[in-house]
């Protein structure tokens, strides 16, 4: 039981390291398309008071610099943790489901 533990153990590891390191392509198309769907949802912020013009096209300017110069990479690197996430996740239920399989076995069956 003990080396098939070990044995799921390294499958796991081994499928996590490809989860990770292959169809990188696929992985970054799949970010970036996550990415612009969120930034491309439109969020609006409604002053209390009605501001006068001159503070309001600082505030305009600043909204617009955090939309296109800041926002988009943190978004991207949010997606992209979260993506890998998933992936690791799916991969940890495989682990679980085949221990749990492991375990189910009959002992008499796994000697013979």
């Amino acid at each position: 039981m003990h080396r098939k533990f070990k044995k799921l153990l390294h499958d796991y590891k081994v499928d996590l390291f490809h989860e990770e390191h292959d169809n990188a392509a696929e992985f970054a198309a799949k970010c970036s398309h996550i990415a612009e769907d969120v930034l491309n949802q439109k969020f609006n912020y409604h002053f209390h008071k009605l501001p006068d013009a001159n503070r309001a096209e600082i505030i305009n300017m600043i909204n617009n610099y955090t939309r296109e110069a800041i926002l988009p990479p943190v978004v991207e690197k949010i997606v992209e943790r979260q993506v890998a996430t998933e992936r690791r996740m799916k991969a940890l239920e495989n682990l679980i489901g085949n221990l749990l399989e492991a375990l189910s076995e009959d002992p008499a069956e796994a000697t013979s």
